[in-house]
């Protein structure tokens, strides 16, 4: 599938937070998610103590939640590690993998953060800005915002909130199992990002899509470091 070019990315530090100025306002947080059928999952894997990385897409049908596709792309990070500039260090290597999909996703979940994030635009939201297609931050951790704690049940969240804006939500995607952290990417808004990370799970805190890109980057990594 075919990617957008919207900058360079050899650049400075100071180069990397202008562009996250400029195109935070080109993020839309309005809802285009009409009944995917396919949807894509994203996450990288770094060989620790080096600079190369293995990233990978998975591509599921919905409602079935099986897979149709995954691609894998290795590489080397160009880009230091700077809490807040990780889409710089990591969507080359994600675009690189979805340039090798024959199916195009509807929809499009990331390990890693949408608008939660100091400039409102994390990983998620860098990455739909290329792609042109919704797209879901579901993060592990928190990276900018608080919130209360959210009810023990499945499908229950709390606002989180910076700044006073509310920027995403801690969910529960398993009962008494601690929260992921959701937030809009590019072309949906929070209700229905909430409710597709729900849709899309399996049992498991990480939503299915996610899941498999974070088991899919992490053995094509391990196989590399075998072989290397």
């Amino acid at each position: 599938m075919e990617t957008k070019a919207l900058h360079d990315w050899q650049l400075s530090y100071t180069q990397a937070i202008e562009v996250q100025r400029k195109l935070a306002d080109s993020v839309s947080r309005h809802n285009e998610v009409i009944d995917p059928h396919f949807i894509a999952g994203v996450d990288i894997s770094v060989r620790r103590g080096q600079e190369t990385a293995t990233g990978s897409v998975v591509v599921i049908s919905y409602p079935e939640l099986e897979v149709v596709e995954t691609k894998v792309a290795r590489g080397k990070l160009d880009f230091p590690y700077i809490p807040g500039l990780l889409s710089f260090r990591e969507i080359p290597l994600t675009l690189a993998a979805f340039e090798m999909l024959s199916v195009k996703p509807d929809l499009i979940l990331v390990d890693g953060q949408g608008i939660a994030h100091p400039r409102r635009i994390g990983l998620a939201s860098h990455l739909g800005l290329f792609l042109d297609i919704p797209t879901i931050g579901c993060a592990k951790s928190l990276l900018c915002g608080l919130h209360e704690t959210p009810a023990d049940n499945r499908g229950s969240y709390a606002k989180i909130v910076d700044k006073d804006e509310t920027i995403g939500a801690a969910l529960r995607t398993r009962t008494n199992v601690k929260p992921i952290f959701v937030s809009i990417g590019h072309k949906i808004d929070l209700h229905t990002a909430i409710q597709w990370v729900l849709k899309c799970g399996k049992g498991y805190r990480l939503p299915e899509p996610t899941r498999l890109a974070h088991q899919s980057a992490k053995s094509s990594s391990a196989l590399e470091a075998i072989s290397a």
